[in-house]
């Protein structure tokens, strides 16, 4: 089999290896066109492996759920990687506790704020209920967000949808926004798209500097846990 490639492509087109395969190819034709550009904001692994993983199902008719059988892998690690934050967090424990007062304000503000802002305006624009309440966890990482959105009836899909398009757009856009700003110190920076755009906004911190992507998982975790609790009471408030 190894001797000759048709056979070993008859072998993984019959198991869940091929989708695991052409994700984990995908990704990394797209990091290294990441890494040619210098990490350009506009060249974002994870967008360009969503659009074109898309295409390549929507080519082939493969139905999402054939393809989870496979990409369902990597999406296991999403709770290691998760965990494995917490080794530079430690190493830079010192860091992080100078500056507890104002990441606490922060959180607090920021969270509301990501929370009370997308659902004004999905009820200004008329959207049904079930898509609002889906909509409200936007801005923490999937599996926390899917989990609170099932809770109170809404749809996990839209959640994981909204979840994955906030990631990708924060992820874009953090480096010329800060730029813009004047902002340079990167715990706000970090922290800033960790509060906003979860991993992946955690993942671009890590690119541009350790200490903000330390602050941008502080962020997510924390932004995690707060809006789980805050969400439910915030839309019998704010939803009709």
């Amino acid at each position: 089999m190894t001797g000759n490639p048709f056979s070993l492509w008859v072998y993984l087109s019959q198991t869940p290896l091929l989708w695991l395969t052409v994700t984990l190819l995908v990704y990394a034709a797209a990091d290294a066109i990441s890494q040619a550009t210098r990490r350009s904001p506009l060249a974002n692994p994870v967008l360009h492996s969503v659009w074109v993983i898309g295409a390549i199902l929507l080519l082939t008719g493969t139905p999402y759920p054939n393809y989870f059988d496979g990409a369902q892998f990597v999406h296991f690690l999403l709770g290691p990687a998760t965990v494995a934050l917490a080794v530079p967090l430690y190493e830079n424990r010192s860091t992080v506790l100078s500056a507890v007062l104002p990441m606490l304000i922060a959180l607090a503000v920021g969270s509301l704020t990501a929370i009370v802002s997308i659902v004004l305006l999905a009820e200004a624009v008329g959207l049904p209920r079930d898509v609002v309440v889906s909509l409200a966890p936007k801005s923490i990482t999937a599996g926390v967000a899917m989990g609170v959105s099932e809770s109170m009836g809404a749809n996990p899909s839209i959640t994981a949808i909204a979840v994955i398009l906030t990631g990708i757009m924060g992820a874009i856009v953090v480096t010329p926004l800060m730029n813009r700003m004047k902002i340079t110190d990167f715990r706000a920076r970090g922290f800033a798209v960790g509060l906003a755009s979860h991993g992946i906004g955690t993942a671009r911190a890590f690119q541009v500097d350790t200490v903000a992507g330390v602050f941008a998982g502080v962020a997510m975790s924390l932004n995690a846990l707060l809006t789980s609790l805050v969400v439910p009471v915030l839309i019998t408030l704010l939803v009709r």
